[in-house]
Order: C-alpha cells, then sequence, then structure tokens
C-alpha cells in the first residue's frame, strides 16, 4: 500500500435537480470519478464532492407546479441522482445538498464575513432574468433578445438587492487567470473569459426578495441569498469551513464543470474568495454538452437518453467507456445508438474481451509440466514485452495529467492491440519451446491492463484480475448482435 502524503480535492458542479438527471450529468461525474480513482492510486488523500443545488426560483417554480413544497420535491429529485451515481459506480466522498443545515451555516458564515470586510452593499436592481440559468443577463449577452442558453425571453425585474463589489476584485482576477495557464482548461475557455474580462465588471445582485426558497441573509431576513452564491459556497461545506479539514484540503485542485458555467466558477466564485483573502481554485476543467445525432437533447425532439434505461441495457462500465472514449474531455460529444454499439462492439467485445478469452483458454491448455524454455529466449520475449509496457505506463500517465481522457483509453487499446499481434507473431497455440514463456508474457500484459483500466473501468478491471487467478471466467463483453 502506498503511503499518503499529498491531499487531492475534485469536485463537481452540484446539479439542480428541478428535473431527473440526464447523459449530461453522467459525463460530468465519471470524469471527475476516473480522476479520483486515478489519484487514490497514486497515494493521494482524496477529498471527491459531488451533490445537489436545491434553493432558487426554478425550484420553488417546479415544485408548485408539482403540488408540493420545495422540500418535499427536491427530496424527491435528490434519489433519482443519488441511485444513479451508486449503479454509475460513482466513488463520491460526499454527497452534499444545499438545503442541509450544515451548509447553511456555512453560506451565514461567509456572507457575514464578506459583508464585514465592506464587499457588500445595498442598493436598487433592475435586469433581465433567466429563471432557468437563475442568473442576470445584461441585453447586449441576449441572443436575438434570448438567454444565450436556455432560448428563452428573460423577465424584467426590478427589486431592492445587496450588491458584492465584484469590480474591486476585477484587476486581481484577471491578472491570476493571466499568470496561471491551467486555472482554466482548455484555453478557449480561458480566452473567452479574458475577453468578458477586458470590459468593466458590474458589481454582483446576490440577494433575492421575491424569492422565498433560499438561505436568509443573515443581516436582512427580508431577503434570500441568490441561489448562485449559495451554491458555489458548498466547496467549503464539504470540507468543514473553516476547521481542520478545510485548511487541509483547500485550495481545491480540480473543479469539473460544465462550459454553461465557466463565468461563475472562474469570475464570481473568484471574486468572492479573493475578498475572503482564500486561494483561488488551481483548475477548472471544462466539458462540453453532448448532443443527440447532432441535436440538443430535448422532450419536444424525443431524443432525451435515459441513463437508467443506458446503463441497464449495456450495463455501467460500457456507458462509462463511451462517454469518455468518445468524447473528448473538453469538447461537445454526440450520442446515438449506432455510435454506441458500434464502439461497444470494436473495442469491448472485439478487443479486450476477445484479448481476455483467447489468452486464459490458452493458459488453461497449456500443459504446465512442459519443459521450460532457455533462459535467454525468456529474457528476449520479456524484455520486448516490458519495453511495450513501460511506454504504455508513460504515455497513460502523461496524457493522464493533461486530463486527456480519451488519448489515455487510446492508450491502452494501443497495448490490447500489441498483445494481439505479439499472438499472431508468437503462434503460442502450437508447442514450442517459447510456448509457456509467450503465455506468461500475455498473462503479464493482462495484469498490467487491468491495472490501467481501474479508474476507468473499475467492475471490468476487478473481473480480469479474478480470472488471472482462476484462468477461466464468462466473457467480459459479449458481442451485441450475436
Amino acid at each position: 500500500m502506498k503511503r499518503i502524503n499529498k491531499k487531492f480535492f475534485i469536485s463537481t458542479a452540484i446539479d439542480y435537480p428541478s428535473e431527473k438527471p440526464h447523459l449530461g450529468h453522467c459525463l460530468e461525474k465519471i470524469q471527475a470519478d476516473v480522476l479520483a480513482r486515478y489519484k487514490r492510486l497514486q497515494g493521494f488523500d482524496v477529498h471527491f464532492s459531488t451533490g445537489l443545488d436545491e434553493h432558487g426560483l426554478k425550484i420553488q417554480r417546479r415544485a408548485q407546479k408539482a403540488g408540493k413544497n420545495p422540500q418535499e420535491f427536491v427530496d424527491e429529485m435528490s434519489r433519482y441522482f443519488k441511485n444513479l451515481w451508486k449503479i454509475l459506480n460513482i466513488s463520491n466522498d460526499d454527497f452534499i445538498r444545499t438545503t442541509e443545515k450544515k451548509h447553511i451555516k456555512v453560506v451565514q458564515k461567509v456572507f457575514q464575513k464578506i459583508y464585514e470586510k465592506g464587499d457588500i452593499y445595498k442598493g436598487k436592481y433592475k435586469g433581465l432574468y433567466c429563471v432557468d440559468c437563475e442568473s442576470f443577463y445584461l441585453p447586449k449577452d441576449l441572443v436575438d433578445g434570448k438567454c444565450p442558453i436556455h432560448h428563452k425571453s428573460p423577465e424584467s425585474i426590478q427589486e431592492e438587492s445587496y450588491f458584492f463589489r465584484m469590480n474591486k476584485h476585477q484587476e486581481a482576477l484577471t491578472r491570476y487567470i493571466k499568470e496561471n495557464e491551467n486555472f482554466i482548461i482548455p484555453g478557449s475557455r480561458r480566452n473567452e473569459i479574458l475577453k468578458r474580462l477586458s470590459e468593466s465588471l458590474q458589481d454582483l445582485s446576490i440577494s433575492r426578495k421575491t424569492v422565498k426558497w433560499g438561505i436568509p441573509l443573515p443581516t436582512d431576513k427580508k431577503f434570500s441569498l441568490f441561489v448562485w452564491i449559495d451554491a458555489l459556497i458548498n466547496y467549503f461545506t464539504t470540507i468543514d469551513y473553516p476547521n481542520k479539514k478545510f485548511k487541509k484540503f483547500w485550495p481545491v485542485d480540480v473543479h469539473i464543470i460544465g462550459k454553461d458555467i465557466i463565468w461563475h466558477h472562474s469570475v464570481i466564485w473568484g471574486s468572492l474568495l479573493l475578498s475572503l483573502g482564500l486561494p483561488l481554485p488551481k483548475t477548472i476543467l471544462v466539458h462540453g454538452f453532448i448532443t443527440s445525432g447532432g441535436q440538443k437533447m430535448s422532450k419536444s425532439l424525443g431524443n432525451v437518453i435515459d441513463p437508467f434505461e443506458l446503463i441497464e441495457k449495456y450495463g455501467t462500465d460500457p456507458v462509462r467507456y463511451f462517454l469518455l472514449r468518445e468524447i473528448s474531455p473538453t469538447e461537445d460529444g454526440d450520442f446515438t445508438y449506432e455510435k454506441f454499439e458500434k464502439r461497444y462492439n470494436a473495442d469491448l467485445a472485439s478487443g479486450l474481451g476477445n484479448l481476455v478469452a483467447r489468452v486464459l483458454t490458452m493458459a488453461e491448455k497449456i500443459n504446465s509440466k512442459r519443459k521450460t524454455q532457455s533462459a535467454k529466449l525468456q529474457l528476449k520475449a520479456q524484455n520486448l514485452v516490458k519495453k511495450e509496457i513501460d511506454k504504455t505506463w508513460e504515455n497513460y500517465k502523461n496524457t493522464f495529467e493533461r486530463f486527456k481522457f480519451n488519448e489515455t483509453l487510446g492508450t491502452i487499446w494501443k497495448l490490447i492491440g500489441f498483445c494481439d499481434r505479439y499472438i499472431e507473431q508468437e503462434r503460442p497455440w502450437d508447442k514450442s519451446e517459447r510456448q509457456l514463456s509467450v503465455i506468461n508474457d500475455l498473462l503479464f500484459c493482462l495484469n498490467e491492463i487491468a491495472k490501467l483500466l481501474q479508474p476507468f473501468l473499475p467492475e471490468t478491471a476487478e473481473k480480469i484480475f479474478k480470472q488471472l487467478k482462476s484462468k477461466k471466467g464468462k466473457p467480459l463483453f459479449p458481442r451485441l448482435g450475436d
């Protein structure tokens, strides 16, 4: 067991449970899970958090429409999310809900601290508000007069409000982003934020007088806190701000989020942290959206992919594999059942599954009492295989550290391809003095492949380890259509 001497804090965005989870939610959680598992295998003390953002006007309205009070509504919705992460084998250490008492206490403590620093003041706000985003927009940020994300006309809202002096921290935040290339990945998203920061920042309205489903301001109970400020502070609550665990794990090493909330995590969250005098996140890793057949998923088009049905039909690891291999970690990706089944049959059934079955079948048939080959020939074979495995591990680590999960998996499948070629070249089904050595090399490769797969396909890796001990087992991935 490796000695634990470093910490690693990774988080996903907390989901907004106005509806049941969809495939896009899965992508983010699987990416985070892979990274968390990888760091644990390296010996890091990992804290991996996810959860739900349960306040705000949208929840208030959805609950009312469903004939429930907001707490009943989010309690019911939370079960779908928790169950999905369980069947997807997500290894999160915490599932935080913003309606928890511990979170409300942390939020009010943080608000009070910023208020006492003079970074919060009262004024009046008039603006265009998208309920689905729970965000205000300037007219110039709208597309054809509509929200750029949800394509709906925003509501015009005018009310008294408390404001956070975001403009005060613009210069320091801009400097930090310029000096830290890995603060926002990929670089194209970083450039987007820097472009927006080239214009003067407006102070942020952080309270709502008409929204009752939210955390009351500790300084003025007539107002509730803007849901986004409430949500972002979850990253403090999950590591017990401001106590010992917080001091150990902050700053967060990686926030994994969608491209629609970069501004909130880089500029709003960054400004709040600067106000608190705390270090900013080391990296914000931004993923794209999943389309279905080239179109955005929507109920009206009938192309929404239910992740529960997908997993039930194909299994957990095939779903994890497709999302990690087929979709670039930082770009939009497309899902169709045709693409899924093609990738499944080619890579999992004919690739990994076939290799494991071939090698174990040959190993079982070989008479272990046969005379082994000379030490010289054995050394040559081992060196050839060892060189390929060493190269695989080097590429694996290099791509993993750059969050190129699809390329990391590609590296593993190159080793699978090497094993297939090695089998054809050495013909271990023919009796020869090297037969046993070749089989041993292949068994060693399978063990390494299982190690490499642990963060990505944990169930499959465990099955391979068990089959290597018994030299037999059921096919890992039965071919679809057979």
